[in-house]
């Protein structure tokens, strides 16, 4: 049909849509974008699109230009989604996990360089007030919500806290990163991953399950623009202090479909609790329709690489550990699940630390501080804060006299 006699029609989502070959969705953010014009059907509750707009697009093809300030695409050189692994600045995560401590990677996140350097401690000041503040605290509370606090208390009695220039987000960060594992528990000398191991588990260490956490820590220092990385460099972008960063990180990940999945998990194998009883709870599940936590994943559906390489980091070390894992594993192939996530990888050595419900994710939430200010030193590298557009589609404004 010539476009000419397109003129001065118009069409509903659904006819727009299918012309173009595309989802509704990508059919708004096409109107916000600029590129189709749409208007409110007359009864107030449809939107219209220009026929012959529609048509000229559909001839064009999908249009292709850099991101404008309404877009949400994000430039960024930090992470990588592979087929079923992330790389950070181009390496392997797997390779960096196995082969490097989390301070080391954290400052690659940082700098581009592997060193951990020096200063993973909080002042005596801030790790007294991160203290002092959970004295109120209900007993029992999951290690997530006390992070939060802590993050404000560490922040309040910081001075330099609104440097925003590499080297001080850099130092900062370290003695963040410190001050949130050290608050949480009694204090200890040694490596980051020691000492959160001794604020979350009441047994003494493990050598092997310690290195597997460590590299947990390695695999889930960051993950592109997952939802809680987002919201902080949304923060950052507005030169929130890198304190606020992982404040407004730490209160989306404590989400249940982000940060929080773990816990799930955690939750399903204590209530397992004895291989002999996978069968049963997994069917039970599965006919109530309700999901199994911890498998399958939106980014990787072949497979997600971290958990493969974790699972073999905790067999290794205690495979003993391990009978309502595999009895899990093995019930969720005879249903056809999709394969495990890091998510319940990491439940698994939690379980078999013998750690509390929740160690998941603290975990999670203290490695993940690395990427959040990784990516907040991107945004306060940037001029322009970050400003999605919404597509609007309630009732029509009032026209104006």
């Amino acid at each position: 049909m010539a476009e000419n006699d397109l003129a001065g029609e118009w069409i509903d989502a659904a006819a727009a849509a299918e012309r173009l070959g595309v989802k509704s969705a990508t059919l708004y953010a096409y109107v916000s974008r600029g590129v189709l014009r749409r208007r409110r059907a007359p009864d107030g509750r449809r939107s219209l699109f220009d026929a012959a707009q529609v048509e000229e697009l559909a001839r064009k093809g999908k249009p292709r230009r850099p991101p404008g300030p309404g877009d949400l695409a994000i430039e960024s050189a930090i992470t990588a989604l592979g087929p079923d692994r992330p790389y950070y600045r181009g390496r392997d995560a797997l390779e960096l996990a196995v082969a490097h401590s989390f301070e080391e990677v954290a400052g690659w996140l940082w700098t581009g360089e592997l060193d951990a350097g020096e200063g993973w401690r909080p002042s005596e000041e801030g790790l007294a007030a991160a203290r002092a503040a959970q004295l109120g605290l209900p007993g029992g509370l999951p290690p997530i919500d006390r992070l939060q606090l802590i993050a404000a208390a560490l922040a309040a009695t910081d001075p330099r806290r609104f440097r925003l220039d590499p080297e001080g987000v850099v130092d900062t960060g370290r003695a963040l990163v410190g001050g949130l594992v050290d608050a949480l528990g009694p204090p200890r000398e040694g490596s980051m991953a020691e000492r959160l191991w001794a604020s979350l588990c009441p047994r003494p260490v493990h050598p092997g399950l310690l290195r597997a956490m460590e590299a947990a820590m390695v695999l889930l220092a960051d993950h592109e623009l997952a939802a809680s990385t987002l919201a902080a460099r949304v923060g950052a972008s507005v030169r929130a202090d890198p304190y606020a960063v992982v404040a407004t990180g730490l209160g989306v990940a404590s989400g249940p479909l982000h940060g929080g999945a773990s816990y799930a998990a955690e939750r399903l194998l204590a209530e397992i609790g004895d291989p002999s009883r996978a069968a049963g709870a997994m069917g039970e599940r599965l006919r109530r329709g309700e999901r199994v936590p911890g498998f399958g994943h939106p980014v990787y559906k072949a497979g997600d690489a971290r958990a493969t390489c974790l699972f073999d980091l905790v067999r290794a070390a205690s495979p003993d550990t391990l009978g309502v894992v595999d009895a899990v594993l093995a019930e969720a192939r005879r249903h056809r699940l999709p394969a495990p996530n890091v998510d319940f990888a990491l439940a698994a050595l939690t379980t078999s630390a013998g750690m509390p419900p929740g160690s998941g994710e603290a975990i999670f939430a203290i490695a993940r501080t690395s990427g959040w200010l990784a990516h907040a030193l991107e945004e306060y590298a940037r001029r322009d804060p970050l400003r999605p557009r919404a597509v609007y589609t309630g009732p029509p404004p009032p026209r104006r006299r």
